[in-house]
C-alpha cells in the first residue's frame, strides 16, 4: 500500500485521550498548494538519497492495524529502483527477537529469566557459569565480545563458505569484560550462548521457534533466517569488500558468506522487508505478542552514558539517544549487516513505529532518515 488515505493516531497525554485525525486525498488534479503529509515523508527520503550519496532506502511507518506509509528512494542495483518488498538483512535486530522468543518461553513455562548458564549449557572457558538469562538478554553478563578477536575475523576470512559451530566460535572467547551484573557491555556473545539455550530447551533450531511463537500466529509473511533458510531473490543489493574484497563498490549480495552468517547465529541474522518490520515492531511494542508482565521485564532498560545510538539497554530494546528520533522518548533496536543498515523505533507517545532500511553500512544517512522522518508526523501531532 504506497501512500495513506486515512489513518488514525491515538496517543494519550497526561491522562488525556487525544484523537488525531488526518484525511489525506491524493488526486493529480488537486490545485492544492500544501503538501500532504505522505510527499513531505517521500521529499525526506529522496534528500537523504541525494545528501549522504547512497544507493538506497526503503521506509514503512505503522500508525495503527490498518494505517500504514510505505516509501522508497534511489536504486538497489543497476538501473533497478528500491521497491517496497526488497528484502534486507537486519543485523541485530535479530537480538529483538530472540529475546521475545525468549520471554515467550517464559511465559509458558520453558525458561525463566532467572535460570543460569549451568542448567542448559555445558561449562565453557572464560565464561561464568552462573550467569542469568535476564544478564545475557541485557548484555550485564560481562562476556567477551567474541568480534574482538582479530584470530576469528582472519579465520573467518580463509573460508566464506564454512558454516561455524557455537562451539567453535565460543573458543575465541576471552577473559570477560566485567563480572556478571557489574556493568553494561554490547555482546553479540551473550545471544548466541541465548540461541543455545532456546535450542536446547525446545529441542528445535531456532528457527522454528520464530515461526512457531512469533511470525505465524502474526501472520508474518516476509520473514526468513539466513542460516537455516532459502532467502529470496527479491534482495535489495548490497555492496562492500565483505571483510575481503578490498572494494567498498563491490555488489556483494550473492557472494559466499556463510561464515558471517554463522559466527553471528542468534546475534543476528534475519531478512525482511521495512514494511514487515514496522508490523512487527507495532505489534510487539502495543503488546499484541507478549503479555503485560513479559513487557514491563523488556523495557525495564538499564541507563548508561550515551554509547553510539543508545542510552539504555532492556531485553532485546534499544533506549534511543534523542538526536536520531528528533528528540522524542522512543525505542526499538538498530541493526548492520554486510552492506546494509537498519532502524525500527516504536514511538510510546504516538503509538507509531517507523523502519528505515538503507543499503549502505556504515552511514549516517539512516540517522538522518529516521530523525526527519519523525519530525514530519511530529509535527503534524503536536
Amino acid at each position: 500500500m504506497n501512500g495513506l488515505e486515512y489513518f488514525d493516531i491515538y496517543y494519550y497525554s497526561r491522562r488525556i485521550l487525544l484523537l488525531l485525525t488526518f484525511a489525506f486525498i491524493f488526486s493529480a488534479c488537486s490545485d492544492s498548494s500544501e503538501e500532504t503529509l505522505e510527499q513531505k515523508l517521500q521529499k525526506v527520503l529522496n534528500k537523504g538519497v541525494k545528501k549522504f550519496n547512497v544507493r538506497g532506502v526503503s521506509a514503512a511507518i505503522v500508525f495503527d492495524t490498518d494505517s500504514l506509509w510505505v516509501g522508497t528512494s534511489g536504486i538497489s542495483h543497476d538501473t533497478v529502483s528500491m521497491k517496497p518488498d526488497m528484502l534486507f538483512g537486519i543485523g541485530s535486530i535479530t537480538k529483538n527477537f530472540v529475546a521475545a522468543l525468549a520471554l515467550k518461553l517464559v511465559e509458558n513455562g520453558t525458561l525463566s529469566l532467572e535460570d543460569k548458564l549451568s542448567k542448559w549449557l555445558p561449562a565453557y572457558p572464560h565464561i561464568d557459569s552462573n550467569i542469568t538469562i535476564r544478564q545475557l538478554l541485557n548484555h550485564t553478563s560481562g562476556i567477551y565480545m567474541f568480534w574482538n578477536n582479530d584470530n576469528l575475523w582472519e579465520a573467518l576470512k580463509k573460508d566464506r563458505t564454512r558454516i561455524w559451530t557455537p562451539e567453535e566460535v565460543l573458543e575465541y572467547i576471552n577473559e570477560p569484560h566485567f563480572q556478571p551484573g557489574e556493568s553494561w557491555g554490547y555482546s553479540n556473545t551473550n545471544y548466541l550462548l541465548m540461541a543455545m539455550i532456546i535450542e536446547k530447551a525446545t529441542g528445535s533450531a531456532l528457527l522454528s521457534g520464530f515461526k512457531k511463537y512469533l511470525w505465524e500466529p502474526l501472520n508474518l509473511q516476509n520473514y526468513y533466517l539466513s542460516l537455516g533458510d532459502s532467502l529470496p531473490e527479491n534482495q535489495a543489493h548490497v555492496f562492500g569488500d565483505n571483510f575481503q574484497y578490498g572494494s567498498s563498490e563491490m555488489d556483494i549480495t550473492f557472494q559466499p558468506r556463510a561464515s558471517h552468517e554463522s559466527i553471528t547465529y542468534g546475534s543476528s541474522g534475519i531478512v525482511t522487508t521495512a514494511i514487515d518490520l514496522a508490523k512487527w515492531t507495532y505489534y510487539l511494542f502495543e503488546g499484541n505478542i507478549l503479555g503485560e508482565e513479559s513487557m514491563n521485564e523488556m523495557l525495564q532498560f538499564i541507563e548508561f552514558k550515551p554509547t553510539f545510538n543508545m542510552r539504555g539497554y532492556g531485553l532485546g530494546v534499544q533506549l534511543f539517544t534523542s538526536n536520531i528520533v528528533n528528540r522524542e522518548n522512543a525505542f526499538g533496536h538498530g541493526g548492520g549487516n554486510i552492506g546494509s543498515a537498519t532502524y525500527m523505533v516504536y514511538l510510546p507517545k504516538y503509538h507509531v513505529s517507523v523502519v528505515v532500511m538503507v543499503n549502505a553500512f556504515p552511514t549516517n544517512s539512516v540517522d538522518y532518515f529516521t530523525d526527519n522522518l519523525i519530525d514530519e508526523f511530529v509535527k503534524l501531532s503536536d
